[in-house]
């Protein structure tokens, strides 16, 4: 935690990367193992990494995974699983999820579409929720900044569930984004990077400033 506020450094490819972001302070680590994403991971080269990675915990990106798929990665040792997922998906795929790696280790990032807030009915499947800027071709990943009133509007409606803010974050933005959204919890990725998957370590060190800087 920096300063009261929770990071997580997500997009993570090497392990490089992965021991700077926990050195810089990074509260969790993720990696990305949806195959469309520009920064994926696949399962088998994560394990590779695994026995050098930092003892920071680690979240498995996904989207819509199956029951198989899911069962891999927890299998893998992942400690929290960050599911991607279209808001109108039917609640028995979420609450079999929830049932599988357990309501505390699941995070869920519903997309959002403008005017469409998270159903209730999913709120007791988490206890984590992130809000990522909505784009009607991706799952997050698009750099652009979201509406920070509407994530806002949802941590002061629901304050006993784990807001994450998401999409487009970076050094220049960091502070308004704290100061509108009201967020106690932000994740870092195409804003701290000098392409898809590569941290840029002075962008992130950058960040980091920022944020103590914000909370000083």
């Amino acid at each position: 935690m920096i300063s009261g506020i929770r990071l997580k450094v997500c997009g993570l490819t090497t392990r490089v990367d992965a021991e700077f972001a926990a050195a810089s302070g990074a509260d969790y680590l993720a990696f990305n193992l949806y195959p469309k994403s520009p920064r994926y991971l696949a399962l088998k080269s994560y394990q590779g990494l695994g026995i050098c990675l930092p003892e920071t915990r680690k979240v498995a990106v996904m989207v819509e995974p199956t029951r198989e798929e899911l069962v891999e990665a927890e299998s893998a040792g992942f400690d929290l699983f960050q599911i991607h997922f279209r808001h109108d998906l039917p609640e028995s795929t979420v609450t079999g999820w929830a049932e599988l790696v357990g309501v505390a280790r699941l995070w869920l990032a519903p997309k959002l579409p403008p005017g469409v807030d998270v159903l209730a009915a999913f709120l007791p499947l988490a206890g984590t929720f992130l809000l990522d800027t909505f784009d009607e071709g991706k799952f997050g990943g698009t750099g652009r900044t979201g509406d920070w009133g509407k994530f806002a509007r949802h941590q002061q409606a629901h304050p006993e569930k784990t807001w994450i803010l998401s999409g487009g974050l970076n050094a220049e933005n960091i502070g308004d984004a704290l100061r509108q959204s009201g967020a106690r919890f932000v994740d870092v990725n195409s804003g701290v990077e000098s392409a898809p998957g590569v941290k840029d370590h002075a962008k992130l060190a950058r960040f980091v400033d920022r944020l103590r800087e914000r909370r000083a």
